[in-house]
């Protein structure tokens, strides 16, 4: 069954989603940075389940059940009352927030207590293929760790890591982000998720943007073997200092069979070389602009210079979560582009400022730039009379 896993832009978020990783294989992962943002994505789901005949599993985590989300676990369920009985989807929502058991209450959803975990509350959707459990005992990492029977298809790997075996640093790796998403300052394994939570803000708008398909597993392999170095022993301090070489080392495997590869560059610099030429970076607009989302300012530079010198674009822009544009051009129409979203700057270097002021997904951007950047002609544009409208005999 296709999986859609659905969490938050977090390290909890993020350690759901590297466990997933290691029990299943996940279609795809959607990471949401704010909860006001998770109604448009449950809708953007719920309309794309709507038009498949075969099931899927969607699974939500740490994403804090508000109205919007209760609508939609709602509109599931009447989803699949009209589906064949054989093909329902399923959907799983695994959250750890108290304010989700108020919300769920106001919308007259009563919880019902685990006989086994007092803390564990479970709802009732009139469906049996969807599970809505909410552990306030517990982050979203060590709940999935805790009910990965209802999605899990593999064990991890057994083969041996620097530290032990895969399963062993995936038991410490869920008990530092337990620690330390509950903030228990006295467990001692709260400096490791604190470590942990630092190298994971460091690295996770940087070299591979959100949404693309390298993204989730260079961050999961990243925070992994970050954790196999504390089970070894590291300090957080000379785990820090440790990270460059990790990091080093999976940009080494993701680039070792690229023609254009040069290891005497920046870690940065090679990995730009290779989402310049990478196809699920970009949406070709209209007009040949090239968008990409969520790519950081530094890496945006690198990769937009070496696409338009590549001549696969002559213009380029970046938008990212928090709504800002930025425009690159070798055609003078960078500037053009910004001043269509209140913005300025230079000729062939420029930003501006989306309408709605956010975007949470590639295709978001996409739909809110497209029709301000290259707005559809209309019918008459394209009359052989048009030409002839403003001439005088």
């Amino acid at each position: 069954m296709r999986l859609t896993q659905i969490t938050h832009h977090d390290l909890d978020g993020y350690g759901a989603a590297t466990l997933v990783a290691a029990y299943a294989e996940p279609a795809r992962i959607v990471h949401v940075p704010r909860y006001g943002d998770v109604g448009p994505v449950v809708d953007d789901e719920l309309k794309r389940l709507g038009k498949t005949k075969t099931a899927e599993m969607v699974l939500i985590t740490d994403l804090g059940i508000e109205e919007p989300t209760i609508a939609f676990l709602r509109r599931f369920a009447a989803m699949n009352r009209k589906r064949d009985a054989e093909a329902p989807h399923r959907l799983i929502v695994l959250d750890h927030h108290t304010s989700s058991i108020d919300q769920m209450r106001r919308q007259g959803l009563e919880p019902k207590a685990d006989a086994e975990n007092p803390r564990l509350s479970r709802f009732d959707l009139g469906d049996p293929s969807v599970t809505v459990m909410v552990d306030e005992g517990s982050s979203a990492t060590r709940m999935v760790a805790t009910h990965r029977a209802l999605f899990a298809t593999r064990e991890p790997d057994p083969a041996q890591t620097s530290s032990g075996t895969l399963a062993e640093d995936l038991a410490l790796f869920t008990a530092c982000v337990d620690a330390l998403d509950l903030w228990r300052k006295d467990d001692p394994r709260f400096p490791g998720g604190f470590a942990l939570d630092e190298i994971f803000w460091d690295n996770v708008g940087t070299l591979v943007p959100v949404g693309h398909p390298a993204h989730d597993p260079f961050i999961a392999r990243l925070l992994l073997e970050a954790t196999a170095r504390l089970r070894a022993g590291a300090t957080p301090a000379e785990l820090e200092r440790a990270v460059p070489a990790i990091r080093g080392a999976i940009v080494d495997d993701l680039m070792r069979d690229a023609p254009d590869d040069d290891p005497a560059m920046t870690t940065r610099q090679r990995m730009a070389r290779a989402l310049a030429r990478s196809d699920a970076l970009f949406h070709a607009l209209p007009d040949g602009t090239l968008l990409s989302f969520a790519l950081d300012a530094g890496t945006f530079q690198r990769v937009s210079d070496l696409v338009m010198a590549s001549g696969r674009a002559k213009r380029l822009v970046n938008v990212q979560r928090t709504g800002t544009l930025s425009f690159r051009s070798i055609d003078g129409t960078a500037l053009d582009g910004a001043r269509l979203f209140r913005g300025g700057g230079h000729q062939d270097a420029a930003g501006g400022k989306l309408p709605s002021g956010t975007a949470f997904s590639l295709a978001d951007a996409v739909a809110q730039v497209e029709p301000v950047l290259t707005p559809p002609k209309s019918a008459a544009a394209d009359s052989p009379f048009a030409a002839l409208k403003n001439w005088k005999g």
